[in-house]
């Protein structure tokens, strides 16, 4: 698996993008391939407050429910609504298209993982 070295990551295998203080975040690749073929996604409200590690949301597969939680404090600026129709796009492009919420962060974010890092601990999870 390879992950995308712009992207910083999550030990709850969430990704984050960050562009100045709007940070965009999906679920990984590794993450897509635990759960399988996603079916359900449910998604926060535009506005909502979260604090780093809170529960943002739910992905559904055919094997799991799983928790989505937040890489960081911010609000959700935006949500990925295609997502509601189309949750499959998250096991087609977990790093690119499939992205679930942007952030307005409130503070810099802390203890993110670069992708070899990241990768790393992947490996130790099998």
């Amino acid at each position: 698996m390879r992950f995308p070295a712009h992207l910083k990551y999550t030990k709850d295998h969430e990704w984050m993008n960050l562009q100045g203080k709007v940070a965009t975040v999906g679920i990984t690749d590794h993450a897509q391939s635990a759960l399988g073929d996603i079916v359900y996604v449910d998604l926060p409200k535009v506005g909502r407050e979260l604090k780093a590690g809170d529960t943002f949301g739910v992905v559904e597969s055919i094997k799991a429910v799983s928790d989505l939680y937040a890489p960081a404090a911010g609000k959700v600026l935006e949500v990925n609504s295609a997502l509601t129709a189309d949750p499959a796009q998250i096991n087609r492009e977990p790093h690119a298209g499939a992205w679930m919420i942007k952030l307005e962060l409130a503070s810099e974010p802390a203890g993110l993982m670069d992708s070899a890092a990241y990768e790393a601990y992947c490996a130790t999870l099998k």
